[in-house]
């Protein structure tokens, strides 16, 4: 199953940098992405980042390794 929803994940980080501006046609300008990022390319950049997010944290799952991590930074909480 997570080999299906990681798949899945990938899939839509895959759309998110390809289409990138289909989607900012749809949604138009985020100001703090233009602000932060660059003049006009930076909510372009930005989906494109949130793509490449999805994409190593999905291969982070599947693979089991962000679990670790995750384990790794807040195990401690818990106590």
């Amino acid at each position: 199953m997570k080999w299906f929803i990681g798949l899945l994940v990938i899939g839509v980080g895959s759309l998110l940098v390809i289409k990138t501006q289909w989607i900012y046609d749809f949604t138009g300008p985020i100001d703090w992405a233009d602000q932060h990022l660059g003049t006009e390319g930076g909510t372009r950049l930005f989906i494109k980042l949130i793509g490449v997010l999805f994409i190593i944290g999905a291969f982070l799952a599947v693979t089991g390794i962000l679990g670790g991590w995750i384990t790794s930074f807040f195990g401690g909480l818990g106590r």
